[in-house]
């Protein structure tokens, strides 16, 4: 096994991996700000308790209770087929959301790296790409996202929805620490990359505390964060009954409140969904969240033509990984 596979990670769950090929990369998302998704693994050993991707699995009859992670899709010709895509003459150039349905930077990366050559064809085509994650991985890609940033526009985003010790082990199982990410995007903001903090999903009764969120604000702030935005936990069939029942074991005392809230609904009215936005937003404004990068927030007008770093030559990623490993040493011994 790769040792980079968990190298971030408390948990030893061991998923069973899937090579498949698969015959398209990108996917037509609607309903969302993004056009495409793209994907290079289905399923995701992260099982955070409130994926909502739970219930595009009940949708599909596969399971979308603790079974859920165990078993990982990794699409072994993504990054190929990804290419033929791109050359297509239909193909007009939009922003492709990487993560939308399971985490790149997941630990089955370590081993397979096929997030890493996906960024390597965005980059060698110029297009725009938004990427989310819980992975502090992403910094061995350091080089390939700084090489897109310079061809068309780059925005990664790290899901930070706590610095609470306790609701992230419950919540979020296999994640690597919520410290981690954040130096993980202080370094790509230093290395000129856009980089901000989703704090998502906020947990009404639990992560929705003002203080906990100005604890994350701050946080980002600190780590450089060059944005922040902010959601509230919506609960679709599938999700909703894991979640629930997780709940039940966790916070027993919340659940007739979660019962209440999103009885005969996945979403909650914006009346209370607001609020929790407003919060996050004045929390950034206290705290100064903003882009201060130093002239590298925008691409060169026609994307560079000149090879990119990483042609004819494999990458060296320990340096940057142990950098950030070291540093939590402190936080996983007092974990």
């Amino acid at each position: 096994m790769e040792h980079n596979e968990h190298l971030f990670y408390y948990a030893q769950m061991r998923p069973e991996y899937r090579e498949e090929p698969c015959k398209s990369a990108l996917n037509r998302v609607r309903g969302m700000p993004f056009s495409w998704s793209l994907n290079p693994y289905m399923g995701c050993a992260h099982q955070c308790t409130f994926c909502y991707v739970r219930a595009f699995e009940r949708r599909a009859e596969r399971p979308s209770d603790d079974r859920y992670g165990t078993s990982i899709r990794v699409k072994t010709n993504v990054a190929e087929v990804l290419r033929r895509e791109l050359a297509r003459k239909s193909w007009r150039g939009d922003v492709v959301a990487i993560g939308a349905a399971t985490d790149p930077y997941q630990p089955a990366e370590g081993r397979y790296r096929l997030t890493r050559a996906c960024l390597e064809v965005l980059a060698a085509a110029g297009n725009p790409l938004s990427l989310i994650t819980r992975g502090p991985m992403i910094v061995r890609d350091t080089d390939v996202l700084q090489a897109a940033a310079g061809r068309a526009d780059v925005s990664v985003n790290f899901s930070v929805p706590t610095l609470d010790q306790r609701i992230w082990r419950t919540t979020e199982p296999n994640t690597a620490h919520p410290r981690q990410r954040l130096r993980a995007l202080e370094r790509l903001v230093a290395a000129g990359i856009k980089a901000g903090v989703g704090m998502a999903p906020i947990l009404p009764g639990l992560s929705d505390d003002p203080a906990l969120m100005a604890d994350v604000v701050r946080a980002a702030r600190d780590a450089g964060a060059t944005h922040l935005w902010a959601n509230v936990l919506y609960l679709r069939p599938g999700t909703r009954e894991h979640f629930l029942d997780h709940l039940a074991r966790d916070w027993p005392a919340l659940l007739p409140q979660y019962e209440r809230l999103y009885a005969g609904r996945a979403y909650l009215p914006d009346a209370l969904v607001r609020p929790v936005r407003k919060t996050a937003g004045e929390l950034g404004r206290q705290y100064g969240i903003a882009d201060r990068r130093h002239g590298r927030d925008k691409p060169p007008a026609s994307p560079d033509t000149a090879p990119l770093p990483w042609e004819g030559a494999l990458p060296a990623p320990a340096e940057q990984l142990s950098l950030i490993l070291a540093e939590d040493v402190g936080a996983r011994r007092a974990a």
